[in-house]
């Protein structure tokens, strides 16, 4: 059996609230409460469970998405249509663009609890030494 990421865990003030929203931006369905979970599943078979705690102090995380080159337009516009401002850039500098990296195109933005989400055509390329 290969190992593979499952699920995770995504912390949020509303679980209902930041599920709608990035399953709306990727064009996916929001499942039904799992326990105290909200589940968003992923083509890839991942589950992205977000859970709120009113006890926890939200700290900003990194999520990438691979997505179908023939969908990144669409959901560009969904970001448009939602007014949330995309980047070019993780650090949120280069507002309203895109990158080109390694032959594809990718676009940062902030999800309703600050998380640093990104949406990538191509995976990046990793050469050298680990």
């Amino acid at each position: 059996m290969a190992i593979e990421l499952n699920h995770t865990v995504v912390h949020s003030r509303d679980k209902q609230v930041s599920a709608r929203f990035l399953a709306g931006i990727l064009g996916v369905e929001v499942g039904a409460p799992f326990g105290p979970f909200v589940p968003v599943d992923l083509d890839n078979r991942v589950t992205l469970d977000f859970y709120e705690d009113p006890e926890l102090t939200l700290v900003p995380q990194h999520f990438a998405f691979l997505v179908p080159e023939e969908e990144f337009d669409t959901m560009i516009a969904r970001l448009e249509v939602a007014g949330v401002t995309y980047y070019a850039d993780p650090h949120h500098s280069d507002p309203g663009r895109v990158n080109r990296l390694f032959g594809g195109r990718g676009a940062y933005f902030a999800d309703p609890d600050g998380h640093n989400m990104e949406i990538l055509t191509r995976p990046y390329t990793r050469t050298g030494p680990a």
